[in-house]
């Protein structure tokens, strides 16, 4: 699984969703988007730099990291 960097003003259409395990004032602050105009491309970001670079994973991609963190979990 190999994460893509995008711009952040790569997809201004996007709706950003923040972690439900994010904290509002704790370190680990993720919001992820889901873009549906090309394919099922979801984004990934560090909520407190919402203008800072974006990791940008394919369906497929997701699919297996988040298979992954729930095993570990």
């Amino acid at each position: 699984m190999t994460p893509t960097a995008a711009s952040a003003e790569a997809d201004s259409s996007l709706e950003w969703f923040k972690s439900s395990y994010s904290s509002n004032d704790g370190p680990e602050c993720v919001e992820v988007a889901i873009a549906h105009a090309t394919s099922a491309t979801v984004h990934v970001r560090d909520s407190k730099d919402k203008h800072g670079s974006q990791l940008a994973f394919t369906d497929v991609a997701w699919s297996e990291f988040v298979g992954h963190a729930r095993r570990s979990a």
